[in-house]
């Protein structure tokens, strides 16, 4: 082939050429990542999965996909602990209806621990996250990093390092905070966590409540119901 047939393949304009297959449009693009640290025991990991997998089952999440679009979501989990151990345990996958949304329940139910310890990193658990979008194989008018864990961050870069590429991005980071070894934990990540147009945070007050507080969250999320949109004057970047 000649360097001009070359360039009209690249261009689309030689008769054969197949054009480049677009991205899959869905309505949102989500990547829930789940704490697998030290401070999370076997147990308390369980009720996570079990939380989450019922969650996509029940009928108010199914109806807040419906209810976001015509498109439905894409959803990624993984696993973070230390700040290197970040793990991809559903890979993006795309719900629609209910059948959809209820098989994926069924498979996070049954995900294995990735992480036996280590410390607390959500810094590198976004950090992580926000490059995943771009695997995704879709697009979405919104994009949210749903973090849930018990404790503050205590390894590598805090997560206020990565809130200027979050927000460059259009990803909207919101928190869970689990309380059962720290009270004020949702204090926490109200000044160091969230960020994004609509940034919230809801708390479980252990992991016995963790199934009630994920089922609101992922409803809030995916409906895209309004809510108050974090001050930005507390999201100053650098400002701890």
């Amino acid at each position: 082939m000649t360097a001009l047939a070359l360039l009209a393949v690249l261009l689309g304009l030689w008769p054969n050429a197949t054009p480049l297959r677009a991205q899959a449009l869905v309505d949102l693009e989500l990547i829930l990542a789940v704490d697998t640290s030290l401070s999370v025991d076997a147990e308390e990991f369980t009720l996570q999965m079990q939380g989450l997998g019922r969650a996509f089952a029940h009928p108010a999440v199914i109806g807040a996909i419906q209810a976001a679009g015509d498109r439905g979501i894409a959803v990624m989990l993984m696993q973070w602990s230390d700040r290197h151990q970040q793990h991809v345990s559903l890979p993006w996958t795309r719900i629609t209806d209910a059948a959809s949304a209820q098989a994926v329940g069924q498979r996070i139910e049954a995900i294995p621990r990735a992480f036996g310890g280590g410390g607390t990193a959500i810094g590198g658990a976004v950090e992580t996250a926000l490059s995943l979008f771009q695997r995704s194989g879709t697009s979405a008018p919104r994009r949210v990093i749903d973090v849930s864990g018990d404790g503050i961050d205590n390894r590598g870069p805090f997560t206020r390092t990565f809130w200027a590429q979050a927000l460059s991005a259009g990803v909207t980071i919101n928190g869970l905070a689990i309380l059962n070894e720290d009270p004020f934990l949702d204090r926490y990540y109200e000044r160091n966590i969230i960020i994004g147009s609509g940034a919230f945070v809801l708390t479980a007050t252990d992991y016995e409540d963790f199934a009630r507080a994920i089922l609101a969250k992922l409803v809030r999320e995916i409906a895209d119901t309004p809510v108050a949109d974090v001050p930005m004057t507390r999201r100053q970047l650098g400002h701890r």
